[in-house]
């Protein structure tokens, strides 16, 4: 598969950050660029159009997420979805909130906010599901749990977490934050049993600025804006129509090429990480196993800084990640391997190499080509 143009000799392997976006997406948002310009919310022919491009938009979303169309809340992407579902819930019944220890942080800071829970993870990555139920009891209201992790990719055993909740707190409502798994899960199957489920378009090919929130009914959530009466008045605002509508376009296409897609970057996940493993000494996978991500492969170099790295990286044309950074700009251990169990000398060490759609063995054999000198050269000083 080609590169977007621009992409000469760069390997672009962040995709868990964001992806390229898809022709598909382009291509049915450019006519909502130019000529299509009306704001859904009017009366006229023009507007009109408009509101028949949202509402096939959401025909689509729904059908490929599983749900009503009706149920599905277009926003300005998977912060804005996840912070709806853990404050509409908590504003609207006032019970006690839980999530995940290593969510991202548009979940654990939005729970932190409700004086909510943290439930630890085992050191492989996985929520801990007898932790969950020691803090579950009949007051809470509101279960987060990703569906897969953004940094490391592993898969949540959500359907069991739904089981539990469900027993031991049957007036919570559980939410899953799916932003990380939109390109690669079936969300009709693997989230099928949550009552709410948080979109971003930008992770699947999709334009950045638009997401959802999947809102079944019966589930009691309060607005948290005020103003129009837009998307049946849980979340007021002129729509972003030709960022719904490219969001629709990336995720039919994703999950059209999902079997193949998966597989191909599968293969070349597992190339890059056995070459790395091979070719550094001391570099392991913080989370390997069948249950994650196609596109994850999430390393620790040991004796390496971590901003250093990537530094040496992006000059060799190699772009990756790391950890999150504060607001004074220094570089946090990620609270993702800290919850884990690492220390934080050891979280400052991983760095994340995220593959998606557009990604070929041309991007895996330059950062095997690259890598192991950066570390060596690292290591050197």
């Amino acid at each position: 598969m080609a590169a977007p143009a621009g992409r000469d000799g760069l390997a672009y392997l962040d995709h868990a950050a964001t992806s390229p976006l898809r022709p598909e997406a382009l291509t049915a948002m450019l006519p909502y660029l130019t000529e299509h310009f009306g704001n859904p919310s009017g009366s006229h022919s023009v507007s009109r159009r408009a509101l028949r491009a949202v509402d096939e938009a959401r025909e689509v979303v729904g059908t490929l997420v599983g749900c009503d169309p009706g149920e599905v809340v277009f926003t300005s992407g998977g912060t804005e979805a996840c912070n709806m579902a853990v404050l509409g819930v908590r504003a609207a019944t006032g019970g006690e909130v839980v999530c995940s220890a290593f969510e991202h942080h548009a979940v654990l800071d939005a729970v932190a906010a409700c004086g909510g829970r943290t439930v630890p993870v085992t050191p492989e990555g996985v929520l801990d599901l007898e932790a969950l139920e020691g803090l579950l009891h009949r007051d809470v209201r509101l279960v987060s749990v990703m569906l897969a992790n953004n940094e490391l990719g592993t898969l949540q055993p959500l359907a069991e977490v739904a089981d539990r909740v469900r027993r031991a707190a049957p007036e919570a409502v559980v939410h899953s934050d799916a932003v990380a798994a939109g390109a690669w899960v079936d969300l009709a199957d693997d989230a099928g049993e949550v009552q709410l489920v948080s979109l971003g378009a930008h992770k699947f090919g999709g334009p950045k600025g638009v997401g959802a929130l999947v809102v079944r009914r019966g589930t009691v959530l309060a607005r948290l804006m005020h103003g129009g009466g837009q998307e049946r008045d849980r979340r007021p605002g002129t729509h972003h129509v030709a960022g719904i509508v490219g969001m629709a376009a990336a995720l039919q296409a994703a999950v059209s090429a999902r079997p193949e897609e998966s597989a191909r970057v599968e293969g070349l996940r597992d190339r890059l990480a056995q070459g790395l493993r091979v070719s550094v000494e001391g570099a392991r996978e913080t989370a390997g196993g069948d249950r994650r991500l196609p596109g994850t492969c999430h390393l620790l170099f040991e004796g390496v800084d971590q901003e250093e790295l990537l530094l040496l990286l992006d000059q060799e044309g190699v772009c990756a990640s790391g950890g999150s950074a504060c607001a004074s700009g220094a570089l946090e251990a990620s609270h993702v391997l800290l919850s884990l169990g690492l220390s934080p000398a050891r979280a400052r060490q991983a760095i994340r190499f995220s593959l998606g759609w557009d990604s070929t063995g041309a991007d895996v054999e330059r950062a095997l080509a690259v890598v192991p000198k950066a570390v060596a050269r690292l290591r050197s000083r």
